[in-house]
């Protein structure tokens, strides 16, 4: 895998919106706050434009967007602004020799998801599971930092949640491989196309918001039916925010991710504070990550 460069004080950022448009918080005011944070801003046209309510322009501006950040020379970093819908529609729009010819440290999550798996895959470049920027003003000091941390480590990182927040072992073993995955809607919405996820001998993240547990349960029924479970080496469960029982008799989110576990025999961690959260930690995606899950341990080592 290739890692691209620390970023530090002075670098420059460039802001996409490579799937939803902004909402609640103007380009300008996340420039803004950046700023203070020591850094240098370049916006793309992305960020200023809307298509169908729900996409940040057409799906050729979007992903044109993203190749010329990565073209371009003065940026050291691209941050996406949010999520909500629409990187599936580029990934046949993008050219990936451009990402892979001109590394860069990529961040979001959330649909971001399907822009992570692409650029592991094909590109064969570490991204980052983080925190996205129209959430600034939210940001604390526990989230920056551990975007920092996770950016910026030399050979090692031991991924810690917020204060108070353990990680609960849903089956005890140990593994090792290559950590993948993200949001679970949009890890399943790769399966069946040149862009699926790749989990065989694999770590596999997942995290979910707003879904029914129902929905959770059949979502990760359809990744055990497509193999995906099976071939991974360990599992480790993220935030599953607002995800409720539709009904009072339904069954716990724990209860479900507990079953994926036991059923598997696979070493398994959940309430990683990564996903839709402040506090959120961020991960490399791509990168060698070390569990045990009997002493709650995840560890990303650089090889």
């Amino acid at each position: 895998m290739k890692y691209t460069k620390c970023l530090k004080k002075g670098d420059t950022i460039g802001l996409i919106a490579p799937a939803g448009p902004l909402r609640n918080i103007r380009i300008e005011d996340i420039k803004y706050e950046l700023n203070k944070l020591g850094y240098k801003i370049k916006i793309g046209k992305s960020c200023y434009l809307s298509y169908k309510g729900y996409l940040s322009g057409r799906d050729e501006e979007r992903a044109l967007d993203l190749e010329r950040m990565f073209l371009d020379k003065e940026i050291d970093a691209i941050l996406c602004v949010r999520g909500g819908y629409g990187c599936t529609r580029i990934l046949d729009l993008i050219d990936f020799t451009i990402i892979r010819d001109h590394p860069k440290t990529f961040i979001g999550f959330s649909d971001i998801t399907a822009l992570h798996i692409a650029i592991n895959k094909i590109c064969n470049l570490v991204t980052y599971h983080g925190i996205m920027a129209a959430s600034i003003k939210k940001w604390d000091y526990f989230t920056y930092n551990s975007l920092i941390d996770s950016l910026n480590f030399k050979d090692e990182l031991i991924l810690r949640n917020p204060y108070n927040e353990e990680f609960i072992s849903l089956y005890d073993g140990f593994c090792e491989g290559i950590l993948v995955g993200g949001n679970l809607s949009l890890i399943i919405s790769t399966l069946g196309t040149k862009y699926e996820i790749d989990t065989k001998d694999k770590i596999l993240f997942i995290e979910e918001v707003g879904e029914y547990t129902y929905k959770i349960d059949k979502m990760l029924n359809h990744l055990q039916m497509a193999g995906k479970i099976e071939e991974c080496r360990g599992i480790i469960f993220g935030e599953f925010t607002n995800c409720k029982k539709a009904f009072d008799s339904d069954d716990e989110i724990i209860n479900i991710l507990e079953e994926i576990a036991l059923n598997n025999k696979k070493p398994t961690i959940c309430n990683l504070k990564s996903g839709h959260c402040i506090p959120m930690v961020s991960i490399p995606l791509g990168m060698n990550c070390y569990m045990n899950s009997e002493d709650k341990i995840i560890k990303m080592i650089k090889i």
